[in-house]
């Protein structure tokens, strides 16, 4: 009976979900390129560099959500998990993608632009590029996280003890769900 009843609890919470109204949105890729992109977010691994630009949702709170990430050439994310389920499509440039605890290149496959691949939710992972830039869409259901499995390979901790005095310049270092925290 208590099985019946967890089962029709769940259903019930994912039809809630299903039945969340989603925006009409409509653009193209200019559009898109006008979008404001940030640095680190919700969802988003932190490293320097890499460009967020929320398309719809919002990472950071209950519901669908879609990211467009561009990440610079020559760039390295190390192994790491989110809470959601993930799925993803390559846009551009051709992504080095693997599953596993330790990022290595010799795990990864080539994925070019239109390939297809999930982030199953608590499952670490890890991707990097060579001498291409890339750009990823990658759609959710938040709120989503960003937990790497070293946390010394934690980008977003990079000025955690960093003497502020000897910064000439303001640098943004995290984002926690709408507030940015600066260095000055």
């Amino acid at each position: 009976m208590k099985r019946i009843l967890t089962m029709a609890v769940v259903m019930g919470l994912a039809s809630v979900a299903q039945a969340a109204t989603v925006d009409q949105i409509r653009l193209t890729p200019g559009e898109i390129t006008a979008k404001e992109a940030v640095g680190a977010g919700a969802g988003t691994s932190g490293v320097a560099g890499i460009h967020t630009t929320v398309l719809l949702g919002d990472p950071a709170k209950p519901g669908l959500y879609t990211i467009r990430l561009s990440i610079p050439a020559n760039t390295t994310i190390q192994a790491h998990t989110h809470r959601d389920n993930r799925s993803a499509i390559v846009m551009s440039g051709t992504w080095y993608f693997g599953y596993g605890s330790v990022a290595k290149d010799a795990a990864t496959k080539p994925l070019p632009p239109g390939s297809f691949y999930t982030e199953p939710g608590g499952v670490a992972h890890f991707a990097l590029t060579r001498a291409e830039p890339v750009v990823v869409y990658i759609t959710g259901f938040g709120p989503t996280d960003t937990v790497y499995l070293n946390a010394a390979n934690d980008p977003r901790d990079k000025w955690r003890n960093h003497d502020r005095h000897s910064q000439p310049f303001p640098v943004l270092t995290r984002t926690v769900v709408g507030q940015r925290k600066w260095i000055i």
